[in-house]
Protein backbone atom coordinates (compact mmCIF):
# COMPACT_ATOMS: atom_id res chain seq x y z
CA UNK A 1 0.00 0.00 0.00
CA UNK A 2 1.29 3.58 -0.72
CA UNK A 3 0.40 7.00 0.37
CA UNK A 4 -0.51 7.82 -2.95
CA UNK A 5 -3.47 4.63 -2.93
CA UNK A 6 -5.21 6.41 -0.02
CA UNK A 7 -7.05 9.63 -0.04
CA UNK A 8 -6.87 11.41 3.47
CA UNK A 9 -10.09 13.29 4.12
CA UNK A 10 -12.29 15.12 6.98
CA UNK A 11 -14.13 13.06 7.52
CA UNK A 12 -15.10 11.36 11.17
CA UNK A 13 -11.72 9.55 13.05
CA UNK A 14 -11.92 5.44 12.00
CA UNK A 15 -11.32 3.71 15.25
CA UNK A 16 -10.35 -0.40 14.60
CA UNK A 17 -12.17 -2.62 16.81
CA UNK A 18 -10.10 -6.12 17.02
CA UNK A 19 -11.70 -9.37 18.14
CA UNK A 20 -9.88 -9.23 21.41
CA UNK A 21 -10.45 -5.90 21.97
CA UNK A 22 -14.15 -6.17 22.81
CA UNK A 23 -14.54 -4.11 25.60
CA UNK A 24 -16.99 -1.00 26.13
CA UNK A 25 -13.91 0.87 27.85
CA UNK A 26 -11.34 0.20 25.29
CA UNK A 27 -9.26 3.06 25.15
CA UNK A 28 -9.75 4.00 21.47
CA UNK A 29 -13.46 4.39 22.39
CA UNK A 30 -13.16 5.72 25.72
CA UNK A 31 -13.10 9.61 24.15
CA UNK A 32 -14.68 8.91 20.50
CA UNK A 33 -18.24 10.95 20.02
CA UNK A 34 -20.39 8.26 18.60
CA UNK A 35 -21.49 11.15 15.85
CA UNK A 36 -17.78 11.77 14.93
CA UNK A 37 -16.66 7.99 15.17
CA UNK A 38 -17.21 5.37 12.39
CA UNK A 39 -15.97 1.88 14.30
CA UNK A 40 -14.30 -0.74 11.81
CA UNK A 41 -14.51 -4.40 12.82
CA UNK A 42 -13.33 -6.88 10.64
CA UNK A 43 -13.48 -10.73 10.23
CA UNK A 44 -10.22 -11.23 7.80
CA UNK A 45 -8.86 -14.55 6.27
CA UNK A 46 -5.23 -13.71 7.28
CA UNK A 47 -6.16 -14.04 11.28
CA UNK A 48 -7.49 -17.27 10.88
CA UNK A 49 -4.82 -18.48 8.67
CA UNK A 50 -1.53 -17.62 10.64
CA UNK A 51 -1.91 -20.32 12.33
CA UNK A 52 -4.68 -22.81 11.48
CA UNK A 53 -6.97 -21.64 14.61
CA UNK A 54 -9.56 -24.15 16.13
CA UNK A 55 -13.16 -24.03 14.30
CA UNK A 56 -14.73 -23.80 17.48
CA UNK A 57 -12.22 -20.77 18.31
CA UNK A 58 -12.98 -19.01 15.43
CA UNK A 59 -16.65 -19.11 15.87
CA UNK A 60 -16.09 -17.86 19.52
CA UNK A 61 -14.59 -14.51 18.14
CA UNK A 62 -16.46 -13.87 14.97
CA UNK A 63 -19.37 -14.42 17.12
CA UNK A 64 -18.63 -12.37 20.05
CA UNK A 65 -17.51 -9.42 17.26
CA UNK A 66 -21.28 -9.71 16.01
CA UNK A 67 -22.38 -9.42 18.84
CA UNK A 68 -19.86 -6.76 20.26
CA UNK A 69 -21.35 -4.38 16.97
CA UNK A 70 -24.84 -4.83 17.95
CA UNK A 71 -24.06 -3.31 20.91
CA UNK A 72 -22.07 -0.22 19.89
CA UNK A 73 -24.93 0.36 17.38
CA UNK A 74 -27.14 0.38 20.23
CA UNK A 75 -25.13 2.92 21.98
CA UNK A 76 -24.77 5.40 19.29
CA UNK A 77 -21.89 4.61 17.07
CA UNK A 78 -21.79 4.06 13.49
CA UNK A 79 -19.63 0.51 13.10
CA UNK A 80 -18.58 -0.67 9.79
CA UNK A 81 -18.61 -4.43 10.03
CA UNK A 82 -16.81 -6.23 7.21
CA UNK A 83 -18.06 -9.94 7.15
CA UNK A 84 -15.32 -12.64 6.41
CA UNK A 85 -17.51 -13.34 3.10
CA UNK A 86 -18.64 -9.56 2.23
CA UNK A 87 -17.16 -8.76 -1.41
CA UNK A 88 -14.16 -6.98 -1.47
CA UNK A 89 -12.74 -7.95 1.48
CA UNK A 90 -9.17 -8.16 0.98
CA UNK A 91 -8.27 -10.69 3.48
CA UNK A 92 -6.41 -8.18 6.21
CA UNK A 93 -6.40 -6.05 8.69
CA UNK A 94 -4.00 -3.54 6.41
CA UNK A 95 -6.05 -3.74 3.76
CA UNK A 96 -9.49 -3.18 5.40
CA UNK A 97 -8.29 -0.69 7.42
CA UNK A 98 -7.19 1.32 3.89
CA UNK A 99 -10.71 0.74 2.55
CA UNK A 100 -12.51 1.95 5.31
CA UNK A 101 -10.65 5.35 5.36
CA UNK A 102 -11.16 5.81 1.64
CA UNK A 103 -14.54 4.72 2.25
CA UNK A 104 -15.31 6.88 4.87
CA UNK A 105 -13.11 10.00 4.29
CA UNK A 106 -11.53 9.76 7.66
CA UNK A 107 -9.17 12.17 8.92
CA UNK A 108 -7.25 9.66 11.57
CA UNK A 109 -7.01 6.65 12.83
CA UNK A 110 -7.39 5.91 16.49
CA UNK A 111 -6.74 2.26 17.52
CA UNK A 112 -5.65 0.16 20.42
CA UNK A 113 -2.25 -1.23 20.99
CA UNK A 114 -2.46 -4.51 19.47
CA UNK A 115 -2.09 -7.73 21.94
CA UNK A 116 0.34 -9.46 19.56
CA UNK A 117 3.42 -8.85 18.00
CA UNK A 118 2.82 -9.38 14.69
CA UNK A 119 -0.51 -7.15 15.05
CA UNK A 120 1.44 -4.57 16.42
CA UNK A 121 4.31 -4.29 13.75
CA UNK A 122 1.05 -4.34 11.36
CA UNK A 123 -0.53 -1.61 13.08
CA UNK A 124 3.31 0.60 13.23
CA UNK A 125 3.58 0.62 9.75
CA UNK A 126 -0.01 2.46 9.04
CA UNK A 127 1.24 5.33 10.04
CA UNK A 128 3.42 5.00 6.74
CA UNK A 129 0.78 3.24 4.32
CA UNK A 130 -2.19 4.97 5.28
CA UNK A 131 -1.58 8.95 5.16
CA UNK A 132 -3.33 10.01 7.79
CA UNK A 133 -2.50 10.39 11.50
CA UNK A 134 -3.08 6.97 13.05
CA UNK A 135 -3.06 7.33 16.96
CA UNK A 136 -2.04 4.08 19.06
CA UNK A 137 -3.11 4.14 22.83
CA UNK A 138 -1.99 1.94 25.97
CA UNK A 139 -4.12 -0.90 26.34
CA UNK A 140 -5.72 -0.16 29.81
CA UNK A 141 -7.39 -2.97 30.41
CA UNK A 142 -4.40 -4.86 32.28
CA UNK A 143 -3.67 -4.12 36.08
CA UNK A 144 -0.17 -3.29 34.98
CA UNK A 145 0.92 -1.03 32.25
CA UNK A 146 3.72 -2.77 29.88
CA UNK A 147 6.17 0.91 31.30
CA UNK A 148 5.98 -0.12 34.60
CA UNK A 149 6.69 -4.04 34.19
CA UNK A 150 9.53 -2.94 32.26
CA UNK A 151 10.24 -1.06 34.98
CA UNK A 152 9.70 -4.13 38.02
CA UNK A 153 12.07 -6.11 35.79
CA UNK A 154 15.06 -3.59 35.09
CA UNK A 155 17.84 -4.72 37.09
CA UNK A 156 16.49 -7.95 38.79
CA UNK A 157 18.96 -11.16 38.46
CA UNK A 158 15.25 -13.16 38.29
CA UNK A 159 12.33 -12.22 37.27
CA UNK A 160 9.72 -14.44 39.38
CA UNK A 161 6.01 -13.88 39.33
CA UNK A 162 5.22 -14.35 43.23
CA UNK A 163 7.31 -10.72 44.17
CA UNK A 164 5.66 -9.47 40.62
CA UNK A 165 2.49 -10.64 42.40
CA UNK A 166 2.78 -9.35 45.48
CA UNK A 167 2.93 -5.92 44.03
CA UNK A 168 -0.05 -6.35 41.89
CA UNK A 169 -2.01 -7.05 45.23
CA UNK A 170 -0.58 -3.72 46.98
CA UNK A 171 -1.22 -2.04 43.69
CA UNK A 172 -5.43 -2.83 43.59
CA UNK A 173 -6.14 -3.82 47.22
CA UNK A 174 -7.03 -6.81 46.36
CA UNK A 175 -6.83 -9.65 49.66
CA UNK A 176 -5.32 -6.98 52.06
CA UNK A 177 -5.91 -5.01 55.64
CA UNK A 178 -4.17 -2.85 55.35
CA UNK A 179 -0.26 -3.04 54.04
CA UNK A 180 -0.34 -6.70 54.70
CA UNK A 181 -2.06 -10.29 53.03
CA UNK A 182 -5.22 -11.03 54.03
CA UNK A 183 -5.33 -13.84 56.18
CA UNK A 184 -1.40 -13.33 57.26
CA UNK A 185 -0.09 -14.88 54.13
CA UNK A 186 0.35 -14.17 50.54
CA UNK A 187 -0.43 -17.22 48.98
CA UNK A 188 -1.85 -20.25 49.64
CA UNK A 189 -0.74 -22.36 46.41
CA UNK A 190 0.38 -25.68 49.48
CA UNK A 191 -3.47 -25.80 50.31
CA UNK A 192 -4.39 -25.95 46.74
CA UNK A 193 -2.71 -29.33 45.65
CA UNK A 194 -5.73 -31.92 46.05
CA UNK A 195 -5.87 -34.99 43.65
CA UNK A 196 -9.32 -36.25 42.69
CA UNK A 197 -11.26 -38.05 45.58
CA UNK A 198 -14.82 -39.66 46.32
CA UNK A 199 -15.82 -36.12 47.11
CA UNK A 200 -14.60 -34.75 43.74
CA UNK A 201 -17.92 -34.17 41.90
CA UNK A 202 -17.72 -31.55 39.97
CA UNK A 203 -20.87 -29.69 37.95
CA UNK A 204 -20.82 -28.34 34.70
CA UNK A 205 -20.06 -24.55 33.88
CA UNK A 206 -22.72 -23.09 32.33
CA UNK A 207 -23.38 -23.37 28.28
CA UNK A 208 -25.27 -21.09 26.39
CA UNK A 209 -27.34 -22.07 23.39
CA UNK A 210 -26.33 -20.48 20.58
CA UNK A 211 -28.87 -18.10 18.86
CA UNK A 212 -29.37 -16.80 15.42
CA UNK A 213 -26.29 -14.17 15.55
CA UNK A 214 -24.04 -17.46 16.75
CA UNK A 215 -25.81 -19.90 14.26
CA UNK A 216 -25.25 -18.30 11.38
CA UNK A 217 -21.30 -17.80 12.18
CA UNK A 218 -21.08 -21.22 12.99
CA UNK A 219 -22.15 -22.05 9.83
CA UNK A 220 -20.02 -20.57 7.99
CA UNK A 221 -17.14 -21.80 10.17
CA UNK A 222 -18.39 -25.25 9.13
CA UNK A 223 -18.07 -24.33 5.45
CA UNK A 224 -14.98 -22.29 4.96
CA UNK A 225 -13.13 -23.97 7.74
CA UNK A 226 -14.15 -27.42 7.37
CA UNK A 227 -10.22 -29.01 7.77
CA UNK A 228 -9.77 -26.77 10.57
CA UNK A 229 -8.42 -28.96 13.95
CA UNK A 230 -11.46 -29.07 16.21
CA UNK A 231 -15.13 -30.13 16.32
CA UNK A 232 -17.99 -27.22 16.50
CA UNK A 233 -20.85 -29.93 18.11
CA UNK A 234 -20.64 -29.01 21.68
CA UNK A 235 -20.57 -25.27 20.83
CA UNK A 236 -21.79 -23.38 23.74
CA UNK A 237 -19.18 -20.17 24.81
CA UNK A 238 -19.90 -16.76 26.00
CA UNK A 239 -20.54 -14.39 22.92
CA UNK A 240 -21.41 -11.33 24.69
CA UNK A 241 -20.24 -9.68 28.42
CA UNK A 242 -23.88 -10.57 29.28
CA UNK A 243 -23.02 -13.74 28.78
CA UNK A 244 -19.65 -14.12 30.52
CA UNK A 245 -20.93 -12.52 33.71
CA UNK A 246 -23.54 -14.97 33.93
CA UNK A 247 -21.46 -17.81 33.25
CA UNK A 248 -18.84 -16.07 35.92
CA UNK A 249 -21.90 -15.84 38.71
CA UNK A 250 -22.57 -19.76 38.28
CA UNK A 251 -18.89 -20.72 38.87
CA UNK A 252 -18.42 -17.91 42.31
CA UNK A 253 -21.79 -20.30 43.44
CA UNK A 254 -21.41 -23.78 42.12
CA UNK A 255 -17.53 -23.73 41.95
CA UNK A 256 -15.24 -21.91 43.63
CA UNK A 257 -15.49 -22.88 47.44
CA UNK A 258 -13.55 -26.47 45.74
CA UNK A 259 -11.48 -24.95 43.82
CA UNK A 260 -8.46 -24.39 45.80
CA UNK A 261 -8.56 -27.59 46.63
CA UNK A 262 -9.05 -29.45 43.26
CA UNK A 263 -7.25 -26.64 41.15
CA UNK A 264 -4.63 -29.01 39.93
CA UNK A 265 -6.57 -32.36 39.60
CA UNK A 266 -7.85 -34.14 36.68
CA UNK A 267 -10.54 -36.84 36.55
CA UNK A 268 -11.41 -38.13 33.05
CA UNK A 269 -14.34 -36.57 31.41
CA UNK A 270 -14.61 -34.28 34.04
CA UNK A 271 -13.60 -31.85 31.39
CA UNK A 272 -13.60 -28.31 33.65
CA UNK A 273 -13.38 -29.50 37.00
CA UNK A 274 -14.02 -26.52 39.39
CA UNK A 275 -12.02 -23.91 37.36
CA UNK A 276 -14.31 -20.96 35.94
CA UNK A 277 -13.70 -21.31 32.42
CA UNK A 278 -13.84 -17.77 31.72
CA UNK A 279 -10.45 -17.08 30.23
CA UNK A 280 -11.69 -17.21 26.43
CA UNK A 281 -14.25 -14.13 27.04
CA UNK A 282 -11.64 -12.80 29.73
CA UNK A 283 -9.12 -12.39 26.76
CA UNK A 284 -11.58 -11.35 24.11
CA UNK A 285 -12.56 -8.14 26.39
CA UNK A 286 -16.00 -9.63 27.54
CA UNK A 287 -15.12 -9.07 30.95
CA UNK A 288 -13.06 -7.07 33.52
CA UNK A 289 -10.33 -9.01 35.16
CA UNK A 290 -10.15 -6.77 38.36
CA UNK A 291 -13.85 -7.00 38.57
CA UNK A 292 -13.69 -10.66 38.55
CA UNK A 293 -11.09 -10.55 41.45
CA UNK A 294 -12.98 -8.37 43.67
CA UNK A 295 -16.29 -10.81 42.81
CA UNK A 296 -14.12 -13.43 44.34
CA UNK A 297 -12.87 -11.78 47.11
CA UNK A 298 -16.60 -10.92 47.95
CA UNK A 299 -17.05 -14.42 48.45
CA UNK A 300 -14.79 -14.99 50.98
CA UNK A 301 -15.35 -11.74 52.85
CA UNK A 302 -18.98 -12.53 53.44
CA UNK A 303 -18.00 -16.48 54.48
CA UNK A 304 -18.88 -18.10 50.93
CA UNK A 305 -15.60 -19.57 49.90
CA UNK A 306 -12.47 -20.19 51.67
CA UNK A 307 -9.20 -18.20 51.70
CA UNK A 308 -7.00 -20.78 49.91
CA UNK A 309 -9.66 -20.81 46.99
CA UNK A 310 -10.28 -17.14 46.44
CA UNK A 311 -6.22 -16.78 46.71
CA UNK A 312 -5.51 -19.03 44.40
CA UNK A 313 -8.50 -17.76 41.86
CA UNK A 314 -6.60 -14.10 42.19
CA UNK A 315 -3.06 -15.08 41.73
CA UNK A 316 -3.88 -16.59 38.05
CA UNK A 317 -5.79 -13.08 37.21
CA UNK A 318 -3.48 -10.31 38.49
CA UNK A 319 -0.41 -12.61 38.81
CA UNK A 320 0.03 -15.01 36.12
CA UNK A 321 -2.44 -13.57 33.34
CA UNK A 322 -0.27 -10.20 34.02
CA UNK A 323 3.08 -11.18 34.07
CA UNK A 324 2.86 -13.59 31.44
CA UNK A 325 2.21 -10.19 29.29
CA UNK A 326 4.99 -8.22 31.11
CA UNK A 327 7.32 -11.16 29.90
CA UNK A 328 5.76 -11.37 26.22
CA UNK A 329 6.71 -8.07 25.75
CA UNK A 330 9.73 -7.65 26.85
CA UNK A 331 11.40 -11.10 25.46
CA UNK A 332 10.04 -10.86 21.95
CA UNK A 333 10.65 -11.56 19.10
CA UNK A 334 13.37 -13.82 20.33
CA UNK A 335 11.15 -15.19 22.85
CA UNK A 336 9.34 -16.94 19.92
CA UNK A 337 12.33 -18.28 18.54
CA UNK A 338 13.97 -19.61 21.85
CA UNK A 339 14.92 -23.22 21.98
CA UNK A 340 17.64 -23.33 24.98
CA UNK A 341 17.54 -27.10 25.28
CA UNK A 342 18.38 -27.19 21.65
CA UNK A 343 15.38 -30.07 20.56
CA UNK A 344 13.64 -30.57 17.72
CA UNK A 345 11.60 -33.65 17.53
CA UNK A 346 8.55 -33.38 15.45
CA UNK A 347 4.42 -33.09 17.05
CA UNK A 348 3.44 -36.53 17.26
CA UNK A 349 0.57 -37.52 15.22
CA UNK A 350 -1.28 -38.44 17.98
CA UNK A 351 -1.19 -34.74 19.34
CA UNK A 352 -3.80 -33.98 16.32
CA UNK A 353 -5.54 -37.29 16.52
CA UNK A 354 -5.60 -38.80 20.20
CA UNK A 355 -4.93 -41.77 18.85
CA UNK A 356 -2.47 -43.16 22.00
CA UNK A 357 -2.49 -45.77 24.52
CA UNK A 358 -1.50 -42.93 27.19
CA UNK A 359 -5.06 -42.10 28.76
CA UNK A 360 -4.28 -39.04 29.59
CA UNK A 361 -2.84 -37.59 26.48
CA UNK A 362 -5.74 -39.42 24.68
CA UNK A 363 -8.43 -37.57 27.44
CA UNK A 364 -6.78 -34.26 27.20
CA UNK A 365 -6.79 -33.97 23.37
CA UNK A 366 -10.33 -35.22 23.11
CA UNK A 367 -11.64 -32.84 24.90
CA UNK A 368 -9.58 -30.18 23.41
CA UNK A 369 -10.90 -31.27 20.24
CA UNK A 370 -14.27 -31.30 21.27
CA UNK A 371 -14.37 -28.11 22.85
CA UNK A 372 -11.46 -25.60 22.29
CA UNK A 373 -10.50 -26.01 26.26
CA UNK A 374 -8.45 -27.94 28.86
CA UNK A 375 -7.91 -26.64 32.22
CA UNK A 376 -4.23 -25.25 33.15
CA UNK A 377 -3.24 -28.82 34.86
CA UNK A 378 -4.27 -31.14 31.87
CA UNK A 379 -2.30 -28.38 29.75
CA UNK A 380 0.88 -27.83 31.87
CA UNK A 381 1.62 -31.16 33.19
CA UNK A 382 0.37 -33.39 30.35
CA UNK A 383 0.68 -32.11 27.59
CA UNK A 384 3.67 -29.74 27.86
CA UNK A 385 5.16 -32.37 30.14
CA UNK A 386 4.88 -34.76 27.75
CA UNK A 387 6.33 -32.23 25.07
CA UNK A 388 9.58 -31.33 27.42
CA UNK A 389 10.22 -35.09 28.42
CA UNK A 390 10.04 -35.87 24.53
CA UNK A 391 11.83 -33.35 23.07
CA UNK A 392 9.14 -31.87 21.07
CA UNK A 393 10.17 -28.83 18.69
CA UNK A 394 9.05 -25.40 21.13
CA UNK A 395 8.14 -23.79 18.17
CA UNK A 396 5.84 -26.42 16.97
CA UNK A 397 4.45 -27.18 20.33
CA UNK A 398 3.74 -23.03 20.29
CA UNK A 399 2.13 -23.12 17.18
CA UNK A 400 -0.32 -25.90 18.72
CA UNK A 401 -1.42 -24.45 21.40
CA UNK A 402 -1.88 -21.73 19.63
CA UNK A 403 -4.31 -23.44 17.21
CA UNK A 404 -6.34 -25.77 19.83
CA UNK A 405 -7.48 -23.62 22.61
CA UNK A 406 -9.58 -20.62 22.21
CA UNK A 407 -8.31 -18.58 24.98
CA UNK A 408 -4.94 -18.80 23.65
CA UNK A 409 -3.56 -15.33 22.32
CA UNK A 410 0.27 -15.16 21.53
CA UNK A 411 0.91 -12.66 24.31
CA UNK A 412 -0.26 -15.46 26.41
CA UNK A 413 0.44 -18.72 25.44
CA UNK A 414 3.91 -18.18 24.08
CA UNK A 415 5.23 -17.36 27.56
CA UNK A 416 2.91 -19.87 28.78
CA UNK A 417 4.36 -22.66 26.56
CA UNK A 418 8.00 -21.55 25.55
CA UNK A 419 8.79 -20.37 29.08
CA UNK A 420 7.23 -22.11 31.76
CA UNK A 421 6.30 -25.63 30.12
CA UNK A 422 9.43 -26.16 27.96
CA UNK A 423 12.27 -24.44 29.52
CA UNK A 424 13.16 -23.04 26.43
CA UNK A 425 13.75 -19.96 27.41
CA UNK A 426 16.31 -20.89 29.84
CA UNK A 427 14.20 -19.30 33.01
CA UNK A 428 13.78 -16.16 32.63
CA UNK A 429 9.82 -17.14 33.35
CA UNK A 430 9.99 -19.87 35.69
CA UNK A 431 12.77 -21.37 38.58
CA UNK A 432 12.70 -24.74 37.14
CA UNK A 433 11.45 -27.28 34.35
CA UNK A 434 8.50 -28.51 35.12
CA UNK A 435 8.99 -32.15 34.21
CA UNK A 436 7.65 -34.66 35.86
CA UNK A 437 6.74 -39.12 35.71
CA UNK A 438 4.30 -40.64 35.75
CA UNK A 439 3.98 -40.89 39.36
CA UNK A 440 2.57 -36.98 39.57
CA UNK A 441 0.02 -38.16 36.80
CA UNK A 442 -1.15 -40.48 39.10
CA UNK A 443 -1.32 -38.92 42.22
CA UNK A 444 -3.46 -35.47 40.65
CA UNK A 445 -5.50 -38.01 38.41
CA UNK A 446 -7.69 -40.79 37.81
CA UNK A 447 -6.13 -41.52 34.27
CA UNK A 448 -4.22 -44.16 34.86
CA UNK A 449 -6.40 -46.72 36.33
CA UNK A 450 -7.74 -47.19 33.11
CA UNK A 451 -4.75 -46.81 30.99
CA UNK A 452 -2.89 -49.56 28.86
CA UNK A 453 0.39 -48.50 30.58
CA UNK A 454 1.19 -49.42 33.94
CA UNK A 455 2.32 -46.30 35.86
CA UNK A 456 4.01 -48.74 38.41
CA UNK A 457 6.10 -50.17 36.07
CA UNK A 458 9.87 -48.16 35.25
CA UNK A 459 10.88 -49.41 32.44
CA UNK A 460 9.44 -51.85 29.89
CA UNK A 461 7.14 -52.09 26.66
CA UNK A 462 3.99 -51.71 29.17
CA UNK A 463 5.37 -49.35 31.76
CA UNK A 464 4.10 -45.64 31.54
CA UNK A 465 6.02 -43.94 29.41
CA UNK A 466 6.41 -40.59 31.57
CA UNK A 467 8.76 -42.79 33.61
CA UNK A 468 11.30 -43.76 31.49
CA UNK A 469 11.27 -40.43 29.60
CA UNK A 470 11.11 -38.02 33.06
CA UNK A 471 15.13 -39.93 33.77
CA UNK A 472 15.78 -39.62 30.08
CA UNK A 473 15.01 -35.70 30.49
CA UNK A 474 17.29 -35.29 32.96
CA UNK A 475 20.09 -37.41 31.74
CA UNK A 476 20.33 -35.57 28.06
CA UNK A 477 20.22 -31.92 30.28
CA UNK A 478 22.53 -32.84 32.94
CA UNK A 479 25.11 -30.33 31.73
CA UNK A 480 22.66 -27.53 31.29
CA UNK A 481 20.30 -28.16 34.72
CA UNK A 482 22.47 -30.28 37.16
CA UNK A 483 23.30 -26.71 38.70
CA UNK A 484 19.44 -25.83 39.21
CA UNK A 485 18.92 -26.31 43.16
CA UNK A 486 15.56 -27.32 42.43
CA UNK A 487 16.90 -30.10 40.83
CA UNK A 488 19.44 -31.03 43.16
CA UNK A 489 17.24 -33.98 44.91
CA UNK A 490 16.41 -35.65 41.29
CA UNK A 491 19.89 -35.43 40.06
CA UNK A 492 21.12 -37.15 43.16
CA UNK A 493 18.53 -39.33 42.77
CA UNK A 494 19.99 -40.22 38.99
CA UNK A 495 23.59 -40.40 40.28
CA UNK A 496 23.02 -43.44 42.72
CA UNK A 497 21.92 -45.15 40.41
CA UNK A 498 23.48 -48.16 39.29
CA UNK A 499 24.38 -47.88 35.84
CA UNK A 500 22.57 -50.71 34.37
CA UNK A 501 19.21 -49.37 35.77
CA UNK A 502 20.42 -45.88 34.26
CA UNK A 503 20.90 -47.63 31.00
CA UNK A 504 17.22 -49.55 31.20
CA UNK A 505 15.81 -45.82 31.48
CA UNK A 506 17.50 -44.65 28.63
CA UNK A 507 16.94 -47.43 26.47
CA UNK A 508 13.38 -47.64 27.55
CA UNK A 509 12.74 -43.83 26.75
CA UNK A 510 14.26 -44.26 23.28
CA UNK A 511 12.31 -47.14 22.16
CA UNK A 512 9.26 -45.50 23.24
CA UNK A 513 10.99 -42.10 21.02
CA UNK A 514 11.34 -44.43 18.17
CA UNK A 515 7.35 -45.40 18.15
CA UNK A 516 6.53 -41.42 17.75
CA UNK A 517 4.93 -40.90 14.17
CA UNK A 518 5.13 -37.40 12.93
CA UNK A 519 1.90 -35.75 12.39
CA UNK A 520 1.48 -34.75 9.04
CA UNK A 521 1.88 -31.29 6.90
CA UNK A 522 -0.68 -28.22 7.64
CA UNK A 523 -2.27 -29.06 10.88
CA UNK A 524 -0.90 -25.49 12.47
CA UNK A 525 0.79 -23.66 9.63
CA UNK A 526 -0.62 -24.31 6.11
Amino acid sequence: MTKASVKPGSGPVLVPVLGDQLSHDLPSLADRAPGDTVVLMMEVWDETQYVRHHKAKIAMIFAAMRHFAAELEARGFTVDYVKLDDPGNTGSFTGEVARAVQRHGARGVQVTEAGEWRVRTMIEDWRETLGIRVRVLPDTRFVCPLPDFYAWAAGRKQWRMEYFYREMRRRTGLLMDGDQPAGGKWNYDAENRGGPDAECRPPSPAHFRPDAVTRDVIDLVAARFADHFGSLDAFHWPVTATQANKAFDRFLEERLPLFGRYQDAMMAGADTMYHAVISPALNMGLLDPVDLCRRAETEWREGRAPIEAVEGFIRQVIGWREYVRGIYWLTMPDLASANRLEVDRPLPEFWWTGETDMACVADCVRVTRDTAYAHHIQRLMVMGNFALLAGLSPQDVSDWFLVVYADAYEWVEMPNVIGMALFADGGKLGSKPYAASGAYINRMSDYCGGCRYDVKKKTGPDACPFNALYWHFLSRNEKRLSGNPRLANPYATWRRMAEEKQQAYIDSADAFLATLEPAGKGWARG
